[in-house]
């Protein structure tokens, strides 16, 4: 592993350091020294770690590394060749930016699942002065294990030993997943290619196929997670899983399921719920790191007179949530602590210094309303801090500029009339997809990815739509928008839409594209602007469809576009012919007309 040195220039002159870099090539090869002209210009990069490839493999080898330092990558880029514990497979990443560190080198052997082999930087970042989020490199494979670390698990005692079913890296930044759904149940029989249960990934949910025949023996209970008993199963819908965690055990056709061991935790077993809390020993809680939590469980924490250190965190990197501390509360059949009312002296009291005053006063005090917070925290989902992520980096990267067109939609909405009655339902935000996709075609430089310093003009037109979800935005692709016609767009639409909001999308229906639509019309949004989304250069945002007077006095309907261009690609010229173009598409729509000829004589038959 690279030893990364610093060196502040700012306290030697060049002469001293190149003195100093002379001294430091006598190190080992194996090592490598990184300089920067600045000590706080560090960049801290992304973590690429060994994905789990089968539901089986637990450890890969790396054949040999497809990118090299420094190289761009981009959605679809073979990084590297890795031997599983079947097969040898092609790592492709689904991210954007710079291959900036290999932290593992080629044919290194038995590299555990979860463990990172690279460090990713965003475009125009230094990717040579990256280092590890924390400050430092990920411990190596060969290291021993630290004694914070979680116990190992052990197989219980049972006539049949399981084959284990590990949490898989469904992604290349996947480092956590929540099972949503169980398909198959304890007892089933599985073959290659059955999907065993639905994983909430930081992107999109997605069925996990088995490549292995038997039976699914057992569901395993969680208690590496410190979960209650009676709550000890990878469940549906529960908090998220480590990849490389063991969530089932299966067993081969013949063999006695309901036998089979199970792993275990060597950590002793949490006391016995009572009616109050239990204390922690004070020697083992000063053992323990601080344990983060937000207000609300600060709150709860005081209410009930609970140490943190007595509530097993489920949250994030050791985050106590308050989710834990209301089980915590109900599993105890806590009480919140009284509070003491100080009531205000009477007058008699106040002037006289009356002693009895003060009982009289405490039998007439109120009694304390027992109530709960006022607030709620909501935990982030993955993919909305994935979204967050990408968006910051947007913004902070890339130069926006804007254009605003108004429409007179007219025409379109009288033209959508008329299919309507001939039995062809088609949205208005399918004309807009097809009127960008003509304006795409005669405008080429609006279509078009940055990467790095390069601007790559793209041949295919591929559409990006933002779809809202409950997980957060997503943005499902039609492909070749160019070559559909407008209710092939729409069925296509619809059908993307559908399978988004159930999350049901496979990865290469979301990544990717060349342009984006955020359409927020039907919310009633007049207009708006949006966030590029990378390395995509332009997106645009449609707004709704309002009543105003016209020049003559005639009521017309307005509809706002904005575009937001990436500077360093599209010039203000390009980007106002572009807006002109989709304008006078919508204002004179018949060429979106062409093709449904057809689709009205097929309705007429």
């Amino acid at each position: 592993m690279a030893a990364v040195v610093r060196v502040r220039l700012g306290q030697y002159t060049r002469k001293c350091v190149h003195s100093i870099l002379l001294q430091l090539h006598t190190f080992k090869t194996k090592q490598r020294v990184c300089f920067h002209n600045s000590g706080f210009l560090y960049v801290i990069g992304q973590e690429l770690k060994m994905p789990s490839l089968s539901p089986t493999m637990s450890e890969g080898t790396i054949v040999k590394w497809m990118k090299k330092e420094g190289d761009a990558i981009v959605a679809g880029d073979v990084i590297c060749d890795i031997q599983t514990d079947k097969a040898i497979i092609s790592l492709e990443t689904e991210e954007e930016g710079i291959l900036a560190k290999i932290l593992v080198p080629e044919n290194t052997k038995d590299i555990p699942v979860g463990q990172v082999i690279a460090l990713l930087v965003g475009e125009g970042e230094d990717w040579k002065s990256v280092e590890a989020p924390g400050g430092s490199s990920p411990p190596a494979s060969s290291s021993p294990p630290s004694s914070g670390a979680p116990p190992p698990q052990q197989v219980a005692e049972g006539t049949v030993t399981g084959q284990e079913l590990k949490m898989p890296s469904l992604s290349p930044t996947m480092s956590e997943g929540t099972i949503v759904k169980w398909l198959k149940k304890e007892g089933d029989r599985i073959a290659p290619g059955d999907a065993i249960c639905d994983i909430q990934t930081d992107k999109a949910i997605i069925s996990l196929e088995t490549e292995e025949e038997g039976i699914l023996a057992k569901i395993l209970p969680i208690e590496l997670r410190g979960v209650a008993e009676d709550e000890q199963f990878v469940s549906e819908n529960s908090a998220a899983i480590p990849v490389g965690q063991t969530i089932a055990l299966i067993v081969g056709e013949g063999e006695d399921w309901k036998s089979v061991g199970s792993p275990k935790d060597t950590s002793s077993p949490s006391p016995a719920s009572s009616g109050t809390a239990p204390k922690a020993s004070s020697s083992s809680s000063s053992l323990k790191s601080p344990i983060n939590f937000g207000p609300a469980v600060r709150l709860l924490l005081e209410q009930y007179g609970i140490e943190a250190s007595q509530v097993l965190p489920t949250g994030p990197k050791g985050t106590l949530l308050k989710d834990d501390v209301l089980k915590y509360i109900a599993k105890n059949n806590l009480q919140p602590k009284s509070i003491k009312q100080v009531p205000l002296p009477s007058k008699s009291a106040a002037q006289h210094g009356d002693a009895e005053a003060k009982p009289k006063a405490d039998k007439q005090a109120r009694p304390v309303k027992k109530s709960g917070p006022g607030y709620l925290d909501i935990e982030m989902s993955s993919m909305r801090k994935t979204i967050a992520r990408r968006l910051t980096e947007s913004k902070n990267q890339i130069p926006h500029a804007y254009g605003y067109a108004d429409c007179v939609i007219d025409k379109v909405v009288k033209m959508r009339k008329q299919l309507k009655e001939d039995g062809i339902a088609v949205s208005l935000n399918d004309f807009v997809i097809k009127a960008v996709a003509l304006a795409l075609q005669t405008h080429p430089k609006v279509n078009t990815h940055v990467i790095g310093d390069q601007v790559t003009s793209l041949r295919d037109i591929d559409i990006s739509v933002a779809v809202t979800t409950d997980a957060g935005l997503i943005t499902p692709i039609i492909k070749n928008a160019i070559g559909k016609g407008l209710v092939e767009i729409s069925a296509v639409v619809r059908d993307l839409a559908t399978r988004a909001r159930e999350g049901k999308l496979q990865l290469h229906e979301f990544q990717g594209g060349s342009f984006t639509i955020s359409n927020l019309g039907m919310f009633g949004v007049k207009e708006f602007s949006a966030i590029i989304n990378p390395p995509q250069t332009a997106i645009l945002a449609v707004g709704g469809g309002r009543k105003r007077l016209g020049v003559d006095g005639m009521a017309i309907t307005k509809m706002t576009i904005t575009l937001s261009y990436d500077r360093r690609a599209i010039a203000e010229d390009e980007a106002a012919e572009f807006l002109e173009t989709v304008k006078g598409i919508l204002e004179e729509p018949q060429i979106l007309a062409m093709g449904l000829r057809n689709h009205r004589m097929a309705n007429a038959l």
